[in-house]
């Protein structure tokens, strides 16, 4: 994902976008998954004649095998996963064309935008995103558009019953533009639909081929069951210029792409085409690395979107078996931070020359740069000597305050970098910086403070069998977050290599999943306890610089992680 950023922030003008039902799942509308499971509920319940309440859990998988079962047996339904699933179920749960718009609608109307919807459209706005394709025909891109632009009317829109629209559009360069491409075909399959339903699809997948010999095209939260759709997209392979801009399939960790997926990228490599698939946690965080690697772009109506959409609140402390969590977390409330830090005003570039400059002096202090000037934890003589060479016109105290850590700033890293550095004094861990997250190890994993670790996953440290120069530990990597009104340590329980040479990144990457792979919920479970009990040190204040320092940062931390519960009615 970080190499895509990258690469988007230099092309993104050149870059198309497909979105699927993937993306609106985060805005509450169901995925063609959730819908196919109700199309069966419905049949099963219906020709079974069963109360409801028997199979409501329909996501309990000893629910999905009864009910796919019953399915399996009526011997008219295409396989599970097959492309026409979808339409065929739907068809036969609800026969009329009017009641399947019915039932559509009423699983449309109450979609709102999530925030990769806004900060699509942010990206729309700056002219870091002109076209999107979608197989959707719901309205989030558009009343996301409305918030960013503030009023509607400035997005280009066209679907089937206007394929000539989307030929103005394109070729009138009418941007920002949304295309949808199935329109009618919402409710019914292409075969049963009018001659001229099928030619105005033509035309606009004509559309989407001829575009696609222009630009590059993003794909997310798209499966590629559609036949017509991946029909298009391979007829793109064909021309003499496929995706100039590249082709990035943006997909879900936890699952293999679908075959025709695989072949069209297998494909589009064998064809010099840039891109491949990309491994994305959601749309929601892919939509937000790439805004945070874009510069320039107004973010002023997505912060104030982000600020307003939270809907995470506390749950009560569980008492006793009935209020057990229904989830634990890897979360561990950071209860105190830093109030204040000094700030430099001085000479200096950015980040990045801030950092060379503390490594050149071998200076003991955390820095970084920020509008306000350069930032930093440590003795103030230390401070003076790394940024005297850059001209220091003033030395001061600098509020760090706590309601501004709600987004990843420079000062919520500085902020991280300090904390890492106080659990490494306090319990002698090693720390490797990796983008905007730390990975801390046992420094010493044969000392007993370690003994109960090693009692949960066995072995704390050792080589990889084909590279015994890669060496590894077990320990967890540490980010911080803002939620619910609160600064959190996110602690994610991994191996850590020492180092990874390019040879052996699959190595590393296999030697990680063989470890890792059997941690099912207990071991899990023990792990986040371990680790939230060992690095609060009882709730007592850690130090970054163990008190030796002019301005300190100094920490504590929750005792225990935090959880979920049920909600009640």
């Amino acid at each position: 994902m970080d190499d895509f950023a990258r690469r988007f922030s230099m092309r993104s003008a050149r870059l198309a976008w497909l979105l699927g039902a993937g993306c609106s799942a985060a805005a509450g509308i169901p995925t063609a998954w959730d819908l196919i499971w109700r199309f069966k509920q419905e049949l099963y319940i219906s020709k079974r004649r069963i109360p409801r309440s028997s199979v409501e859990d329909i996501r309990n998988p000893s629910v999905q095998r009864s009910i796919q079962s019953f399915i399996d047996s009526l011997e008219n339904f295409p396989q599970p996963d097959a492309p026409d699933e979808y339409a065929a179920l739907f068809e036969a749960a609800y026969p009329s064309e009017v009641d399947r718009r019915t039932f559509l609608d009423t699983w449309i109307r109450g979609g709102k935008p999530s925030y990769g919807h806004v900060a699509l459209a942010t990206l729309m706005k700056a002219d870091r995103a002109r076209c999107v394709w979608t197989t959707n025909f719901d309205a989030v891109v558009a009343d996301a558009c409305a918030t960013v632009f503030g009023g509607t009317g400035h997005l280009a829109t066209a679907s089937l019953d206007a394929p000539g629209l989307a030929e103005e559009i394109i070729n009138g360069d009418m941007w920002p533009a949304e295309i949808k491409l199935h329109g009618d075909f919402r409710s019914r399959r292409l075969k049963n639909s009018s001659e001229e339903l099928r030619t105005q699809d033509s035309r606009l997948r004509h559309q989407l081929v001829t575009s696609s010999r222009r630009s590059g095209l993003v794909v997310a939260g798209y499966s590629g069951r559609d036949d017509s759709v991946m029909d298009a997209l391979e007829e793109v392979l064909e021309g003499p210029t496929p995706f100039p801009g590249g082709l990035f399939w943006l997909h879900r960790d936890g699952s293999a792409p679908l075959p025709r997926v695989a072949r069209l990228l297998t494909r589009a490599a064998s064809a010099k085409v840039d891109g491949g698939l990309v491994v994305i946690e959601s749309f929601d965080e892919a939509m937000q690395d790439l805004v945070r690697q874009v510069s320039g772009i107004d973010t002023t109506a997505l912060d104030a979107f982000a600020r307003a959409r939270s809907v995470v609140s506390d749950a009560p402390r569980p008492r006793g078996d009935r209020d057990f969590p229904a989830l634990r977390l890897n979360a561990i409330h950071v209860s105190q931070t830093p109030s204040v830090c000094r700030v430099v005003d001085c000479g200096i570039g950015g980040h990045a020359e801030v950092r060379k400059a503390v490594e050149d002096a071998g200076a003991d202090i955390l820095a970084t740069r920020v509008k306000a000037g350069v930032l930093a934890f440590g003795l103030e003589d230390e401070i003076r000597r790394v940024l005297a060479p850059f001209g220091i016109k003033a030395v001061d105290v600098h509020a760090l305050d706590e309601r501004r850590f709600w987004k990843d700033t420079m000062e919520r890293g500085l902020l991280r970098d300090a904390l890492a550095r106080a659990l490494a004094q306090t319990h002698d861990l090693t720390v490797n910086r990796r983008r905007n997250e730390v990975l801390l190890a046992p420094r010493d994993p044969d000392d007993k403070r370690w003994a109960p670790l090693q009692a949960i996953v066995g072995r704390l440290s050792g080589t990889s069998p084909s590279h015994p120069d890669l060496v590894w530990r077990e320990g967890i990597s540490m980010r911080l977050d803002w939620v619910a009104g609160r600064v959190w340590m996110i602690t994610d329980p991994r191996m850590v290599f020492d180092h990874i040479p390019p040879s052996a990144r699959a190595a590393a990457a296999d030697l990680g999943r063989e470890r890792t792979v059997r941690r099912y919920n207990k071991v899990l479970s023990d792990l986040i306890s371990f680790w939230a009990s060992m690095l609060s040190s009882n709730g007592d204040p850690i130090r970054a610089f163990g008190g030796g320092a002019d301005v300190d940062a100094v920490f504590r931390l929750g005792t225990r992680s935090a959880f979920s519960r049920r909600a009640r009615e």
